[in-house]
């Protein structure tokens, strides 16, 4: 169903069951044109220092609190984080340890924390049933057991994600292990971990407060931080860099790149490294996806300024603006002896013919193909999974441990963007039909979020773990989630 269309049905039921506020959602958003991009990107002057999360590598403990930061204009603004201002400290470990973390939660609302990426046990996950009432701790016991990657963490609360990751509730989580390390890949100075988010402010202060048609879309802000410095610049020397990227908007895909075109090398995808490098000009990233590229600067003149940016691209209702994120400054002539691997791991492809079941998961946006009908899940979520909301209690979908399976994302018939996430496991991509019609090469790795974007088909496979347990999988739009795109599967 079309965006206009389902508009025009949503106000009609409405008036039929005189539900006021959507019916006036409904007469605002019949004044909008439902094509239009994400709300427009202001670039600032890119004056403003780029900071870095605290690093933690022991001692863990981590405190969800409300804070006050100084995001735009330094006016000072109330924030959440896991420490002192936005967002929370990187945590550091190695493969094969395991980590215990104390977390308090002082906000005054629950909250809980989800090891995006991570292969942990159900039950420190953080499903949405896992809460944390506010003034409440739970300890963490956490075993990595995976290869090294850039994972992340964020809250999990059902309803109250977005809001909460919005405020600046999330943080990297990286593993080392000796494979990685034996590459020697930039580290230290030239080894860069960037968090991208845009913000919505007005008058000075942070505003969560989606309407109904960007519930639809996603919630999209005008202002893009990075590590929650808005429009920051970095001195880089003539040097490789390696730099980490995680898309930490609830909504916004950012199609990344520099403002020169120049070519950037892909080395890692959500799950670790690639098995070799791959050249791009650009990159579509989704919310919760990572990115881990070489940039080098070596050809650049002291003085010359490079800005990583977004670029326009089709298939949804973003990407209709150009628009600069951050900016390098080479300020330093500096030698350089590394030299790009040509071989950086060995990822075994699962075959397609190990697989015992192959699911399909039709994903609707706003009641798709409802044929008119305003019933069913009116109000209780308008973005579905093979037709169903999230239910709490329900087992949607049940795995057999150690089983090999196919899934599909079915966005065929949509308008929407959707990045799939699935708690619990590590997947790798098959294929892609409609829209893009090919993978990208961030997908040439383990992921555990897949871009789907509209009218698409994608095909993952993935051997789920001999540990058992209730896991979700959802949109990462983080809007489509808490309005009920989601659902538990069991691994028995």
């Amino acid at each position: 169903m079309k965006r206009r269309e389902f508009v025009k049905r949503s106000c009609a039921a409405a008036s039929v069951l005189s539900m006021l506020p959507i019916m006036q959602s409904c007469m605002d958003n019949m004044n909008m044109s439902m094509g239009s991009n994400a709300v427009t990107v202001k670039e600032g002057l890119f004056s403003s220092a780029l900071s870095f999360p605290s690093v933690i590598t022991s001692n863990f403990s981590m405190n969800a609190k409300g804070n006050a930061a100084g995001l735009l204009n330094n006016q000072t603004t109330r924030v959440l984080g896991y420490s002192g201002g936005i967002l929370g400290p990187t945590l550091k470990v190695d493969r094969g340890a395991t980590i215990p973390i104390t977390f308090q939660n002082n906000l005054s609302e629950e909250t809980n924390i989800h090891w995006h990426g991570l292969l942990i046990p159900a039950d420190v996950d953080g499903h949405p049933k896992n809460i944390v009432q506010s003034g409440s701790s739970f300890n963490f016991n956490l075993p990595i057991n995976q290869r090294a990657g850039t994972y992340w963490y964020h809250p999990h609360p059902h309803g109250k994600t977005a809001r909460q990751v919005f405020m600046g509730l999330a943080g990297f989580f990286i593993v080392n292990d000796s494979e990685e390390q034996a590459l020697n890949l930039p580290s230290g100075d030239q080894e860069l971990l960037l968090v991208i988010q845009d913000k919505r402010i007005e008058n000075g202060q942070l505003n969560y407060s989606p309407s109904m048609n960007e519930i639809m879309t996603g919630y999209t802000g005008e202002y893009i931080l990075v590590n929650g410095t808005y429009a920051p610049f970095h001195n880089v020397a003539t040097r490789q860099y390696r730099i980490r990227i995680l898309n930490g908007s609830t909504a916004r895909v950012y199609n990344i790149a520099l403002n020169d075109n120049q070519t950037f090398y892909v080395i890692g995808a959500d799950g670790g490294l690639l098995s070799q490098p791959a050249g791009v000009n650009s990159l579509l990233l989704g919310p919760g996806e990572r990115v881990d590229i070489l940039v080098d600067f070596k050809s650049y003149a002291v003085g010359k300024e490079v800005y990583l940016m977004s670029k326009t691209f089709s298939g949804g209702v973003q990407g209709q603006q150009d628009f600069k994120i951050m900016k390098f400054v080479v300020n330093r002539q500096e030698t350089d002896t590394f030299t790009k691997p040509s071989q950086l791991s060995v990822i075994q492809p699962i075959a397609p013919g190990s697989s015992s079941k192959t699911r399909t998961m039709k994903i609707k946006g706003m009641m798709e193909g409802m044929n008119g009908n305003m019933g069913g899940n009116m109000g209780s979520g308008m973005h579905t999974i093979n037709d169903k909301v999230y239910d709490l209690d329900r087992i949607d979908e049940t795995v057999i441990a150690g089983d090999t399976e196919i899934w599909e994302f079915d966005n065929s018939d949509g308008d929407e963007i959707h990045p799939m996430h699935i708690h619990g496991v590590q997947f790798q991509v098959l294929s892609r039909t409609g829209g893009r019609g090919s993978l990208v090469a961030s997908e040439m790795g383990w992921k555990d979020t897949i871009l789907v974007m509209s009218r698409e088909k994608v095909k993952i496979i993935m051997t789920f773990p001999q540990e058992k347990g209730v896991f979700v999988f959802h949109c990462h739009n983080l809007e489509h989630e808490d309005d009920g795109m989601m659902l538990n599967y069991k691994i028995v």
